[in-house]
């Protein structure tokens, strides 16, 4: 574990070749008891992950993932488990930088600001060894169900309305 991530599986951006790079790997028994604790599911079953690498530049890369997961949560009305398949594609851009030494001084101009843009620049990296996990753990957690339940259950009301106390209003009214 690197970062307090539960998997990782580094990838070195500076071998690519134009022709770009098929990856993929999937969790061993142990790493997915880890991921389930450190998502906070009951058990995951399967995980794998297919990553499609491009060149689109030099410096910068275009990832596609395919996430697929068979995760057991636990039911938030009855606690008993809820299986579910998760299939989740999502795309990448990186951005290479490298480190400080190698970037061009620029004279004392303040740092560019943009307050609200619509779309979201590609992530710029310091190096190009990079942890391909890391962005697949993170869609993994932000796609599970955050209220899973198990089918036909649903949630109820356990107290009975004629044992309501009278409301103070009510009280009041009676005073008259």
């Amino acid at each position: 574990m690197t970062d307090g991530l539960p998997l990782t599986h580094s990838y070195n951006l500076a071998r690519l070749g134009n022709a770009g790079d098929l990856v993929a790997f999937a969790a061993d028994e142990a790493e997915r008891a880890a991921i389930a604790r450190w998502s906070g599911i009951v058990s995951l079953e399967t995980f794998a992950a297919r990553v499609e690498i491009a060149k689109l530049a030099p410096n910068r890369f275009g990832l596609s993932f395919l996430l697929t997961a068979n995760v057991t949560q636990a039911c938030v009305v009855t606690l008993e488990p809820v299986k579910s398949r998760m299939e989740r594609r999502f795309n990448r851009e990186l951005q290479f930088h490298g480190s400080a030494r190698h970037r061009p001084a620029v004279a004392d101009s303040p740092p560019e600001l943009v307050l609200d843009s619509e779309e979201e620049g590609p992530e710029e990296l310091e190096s190009l060894h990079y942890d391909l996990a890391g962005p697949v753990l993170e869609e993994f957690v932000l796609s599970l169900e955050p209220y899973p339940r198990c089918q036909g259950v649903e949630f109820s009301n356990q107290t009975p309305t004629q044992d309501r106390p009278e409301s103070p209003f009510a009280v009041l009214k009676a005073l008259k």
